[in-house]
C-alpha cells in the first residue's frame, strides 16, 4: 500500500521548500533585473564656446597680476654702496613691501627721508580714503536725488536726462583743465567768492577742489544706475500706499529705499572701487610728483615707475589690489552689494 498525506497533515517537501523559500533562495521563474541606464557622456561644447574667453581673460588680467607678485618680490635696480657697483635686482622678499608699510628704506622702520614716496605713503592712504568717503557719499545722496526727480512725469524730462548726462560724457581730462582754470588764482571761483584762497596749493582746499570736480563729473553716473533701480519698482506699490494714506516721506522711506537698495548699492560699490584708484583727477590738479596734499596711492605707483623703481611700484599695486578687493568682498559679503541675490530675495519675500 502506497503512503499517501493525511487529510489535515503536512507535506514535508512542500514545507522545505517554504522554508528554503524564506531564506533568500530566488523562485524559479523570478524576472530579471531591467538593465542599468547608459553612463552620460561628458558635453564639451560649452567648454569650447567658453574656452577663448577665458584664454583672453587669462592673457590680458591673470598673468599682469601674477607677473606684478613676482617682480614685488625683486629688488630694484641701483648704485649697491657696499660693493660699489651696479646691480640689476635679485630677491628681495618683503623688502618692497616694508618701504611702504613702514617705510623702510633700509636701515629700520621709519627711515624714508621726508619728501620720498615712501615717507609719502601713509598721507597718501588718508587722503585716498578721504576722497573715497567724501564723493562717494555726495556722489550718492546727489545721485538719489536726481534720480527721483527724473523718474517722475513731467514736460520736458527726455531733455533732462540726456542734459543730466553731459558732465559724466565729458572726458576727465578735460574736466581737470576746466575746474583747473575755474580753481585758478585769478579764476571763478575766486572772482565769485571774492577770495583769493589758493586752491591748487592749500592742502585742505586742494582736497575740497578735487572732491568738487569728482562729484560734478560722477554724480550723473550714479543718477543713471539709481533711476534704473527706481523704474523697476512697480506704481501699484505708491497706489497702494497713496490710499493707505502714507505720506511722501513715508513712502520714500518705507517703498523706494528697500526696493531700490539693490542698485543703490552696486551704484556704491563701482564709484568706491573707481576712487580707491583714482588717478588722473588729482594728477592734473596737483601734479604728479607724489608730494603733493591731494597725492593718492595711484600717483604713488606712477611717480615710483617714472624713477624706474618697476619691482617697488609692484609692491605699491599689489598692495592697492588687496585693498580694493577687501573693499568689495566686503560689500559684497556684508553689505548687500549684490543686485542678482539681492532681488532674487526681495522676489522671494527675503530670508525665512
Amino acid at each position: 500500500m502506497t503512503d499517501s498525506a493525511e487529510p489535515g497533515g503536512y507535506d514535508n517537501d512542500a514545507v522545505t521548500e517554504v522554508i528554503h523559500l524564506g531564506r533568500g533562495v530566488v523562485a524559479p521563474d523570478a524576472p530579471d533585473a531591467p538593465p542599468p541606464p547608459p553612463r552620460r557622456r561628458f558635453d564639451w561644447r560649452p567648454v569650447y564656446l567658453i574656452a577663448p574667453t577665458i584664454l583672453v581673460l587669462a592673457v590680458i588680467i591673470v598673468y599682469p597680476v601674477v607677473k606684478a607678485v613676482m617682480m614685488s618680490f625683486q629688488r630694484n635696480p641701483g648704485f649697491n654702496e657696499d660693493t660699489g657697483r651696479f646691480v640689476t635686482g635679485g630677491f628681495a622678499g618683503f623688502d618692497n613691501y616694508l618701504l611702504w608699510l613702514t617705510g623702510n628704506c633700509g636701515d629700520g622702520r621709519g627711515t624714508c627721508p621726508p619728501g620720498t614716496l615712501g615717507a609719502d605713503f601713509w598721507p597718501a592712504v588718508g587722503v585716498t580714503l578721504l576722497f573715497t568717503v567724501a564723493i562717494v557719499g555726495f556722489s550718492t545722496l546727489l545721485g538719489l536725488w536726481m534720480a527721483t526727480i527724473m523718474g517722475r512725469s513731467f514736460v520736458g524730462r527726455s531733455f533732462l536726462r540726456a542734459s543730466v548726462l553731459i558732465p559724466w560724457a565729458i572726458p576727465t581730462a578735460v574736466t581737470a583743465k576746466l575746474w583747473y582754470f575755474i580753481f585758478a588764482e585769478n579764476g571763478i571761483a575766486n572772482s565769485l567768492l571774492g577770495t583769493d584762497i589758493a586752491w591748487m596749493t592749500d592742502p585742505w582746499a586742494s582736497r575740497l577742489a578735487v572732491i568738487i570736480a569728482d562729484v560734478w563729473k560722477t554724480t550723473p553716473f550714479m543718477a543713471l544706475l539709481i533711476l534704473a533701480g527706481l523704474q523697476m519698482i512697480p506704481q501699484d506699490v505708491y497706489e497702494a500706499a497713496r490710499v493707505d494714506g502714507a505720506s511722501a516721506w513715508q513712502r520714500f522711506k518705507s517703498i523706494t529705499l528697500p526696493l531700490v537698495k539693490p542698485a543703490l548699492m552696486v551704484a556704491v560699490l563701482f564709484r568706491t572701487l573707481d576712487v580707491l584708484r583714482i588717478y588722473d583727477l588729482p594728477a592734473i590738479l596737483g601734479g604728479t610728483s607724489g608730494s603733493t596734499p591731494i597725492s593718492t596711492v595711484a600717483i604713488l605707483t606712477v611717480a615710483d615707475i617714472r624713477q624706474g623703481h618697476l619691482q617697488s611700484a609692484s609692491a605699491l599695486s599689489t598692495l592697492i589690489f588687496l585693498g580694493i578687493f577687501a573693499v568689495a568682498f566686503v560689500m559684497v559679503k556684508f553689505l548687500g552689494a549684490n543686485a542678482v541675490r539681492t532681488q532674487d530675495e526681495q522676489r522671494k519675500g527675503g530670508d525665512r
